[in-house]
């Protein structure tokens, strides 16, 4: 397949999983506290308020959610998929503060000009995300900061080796089947999760105590579902991550390694 297909595929099934599984977890899955964890020490949830921003890749709406009670004055909302319906549904209370574009985010419209742009889980599943950053340049005013949250080659070996080859069959599996693999591996997990609570060293320790294991259930769930579906996703890294946004013009460019498996990576536009 082209780079054009495995995008529209990756497209395709989250907008299916998404409008499968619709529901924003009311716990710590869209909480204050969450949102202060992923977006780290270099973008504190202060500088959101009163802000302008847009989040590439809304889904259904968890995040932007979160941004509204971070005190959000406007969101510009991107998302292509089917998935927009329950956006839509999802943000329905905040409608005045919310605008809804059914587009990819190297279709970020250039106006208005806004103070933040941020997209959490999404960059990674996109083969070529140079125009998405791209654009994400262009739509901010001068100073303007982006944040992008990026799944981490560093801190992963282990899961790496053991999730990619089985990746490559799950999938092409359909969503009922993903659905029964999902809350099997809820319960696979649970024994590691205890072991990790007793031992801190253990791989991945520190985001199976301090972020998965605070989540509900099917939040845990959906977790296990984004890791068996993609039919692409990078894992990024520190280096390559500091690149995708130097390359497209950003500077003081700063990456926070979360929770030893991942990357929030913070950008400013040019001021000149």
């Amino acid at each position: 397949m082209t780079s054009k297909d495995i995008d529209a595929r990756t497209i395709r099934d989250f907008g299916e999983q998404w409008t499968r599984h619709p529901e924003i977890d009311p716990a710590y899955d869209s909480s204050p506290e969450m949102l202060a964890d992923v977006l780290g020490p270099d973008f504190p949830a202060s500088a959101l308020r009163g802000a302008v921003v847009a989040e590439i890749g809304a889904g259904m709406g968890r995040i932007v959610k979160m941004l509204i009670e971070a005190g959000v004055a406007h969101v510009h909302a991107l998302e292509p998929s089917a998935a927009v319906e329950a956006l839509r549904r999802n943000t329905a209370p905040w409608a005045d503060r919310v605008s809804i574009l059914e587009c990819r985010g190297d279709e970020l419209p250039s106006e208005p000009k806004l103070d933040a742009v941020l997209s959490i889980g999404v960059i990674h599943h996109i083969v070529d995300p140079a125009p998405v950053m791209a654009a994400a340049l262009a739509a901010l005013k001068p100073g303007g900061r982006v944040l992008i949250w990026l799944y981490g080659h560093e801190g992963n070996g282990l899961y790496l080796a053991v999730v990619l080859p089985f990746r490559r069959l799950s999938s092409r599996l359909p969503a009922w089947a993903l659905d029964a693999l999902s809350h099997l591996g809820v319960w696979l997990l649970q024994p590691y999760l205890l072991a990790c609570r007793a031992v801190p060293r253990l791989p991945l320790g520190r985001y199976m105590r301090d972020v998965f294991g605070r989540c509900s259930y099917e939040t845990r769930r959906m977790v296990i579902y984004d890791q068996l579906n993609p039919a692409y996703a990078k894992y990024y890294k520190k280096d390559e991550a500091v690149a995708l946004l130097a390359t497209a013009g950003f500077v003081d460019i700063r990456a926070h390694h979360r929770h030893g498996y991942s990357w929030t990576v913070v950008g400013a536009k040019p001021a000149a």
